[in-house]
């Protein structure tokens, strides 16, 4: 898959199982569309709802040069009910 990088586990992600919302880390150029056209069409379910947002990378220091690690957008996708991703 192209546009999704991993899942993320956190305690918030792990709470939104429940609700049968999944979490996962998307490349920062895909669109909303992209995104659920290869979740759709890799796990065969229906998505409902996405919710996106975008995190800076955090500062880095390699000596005296100050860097920054990537940006990138965190997906949370809602499934219809009755449909499932089995855990990665």
């Amino acid at each position: 898959m192209d546009g999704i990088r991993y899942a993320v586990f956190t305690d918030k992600s792990i709470r939104l199982l429940g609700k049968n919302q999944y979490t996962s880390n998307v490349e920062s150029g895909s669109t909303r569309t992209e995104i659920k056209h290869w979740v759709e069409l890799f796990f065969g379910v229906k998505v409902i709802a996405m919710n996106s947002h975008r995190l800076r990378g955090k500062a880095r220091r390699m000596g005296p040069i100050m860097g920054q690690t990537m940006h990138y957008r965190r997906m949370i996708i809602t499934l219809q009910p009755g449909y499932s991703i089995p855990p990665l």
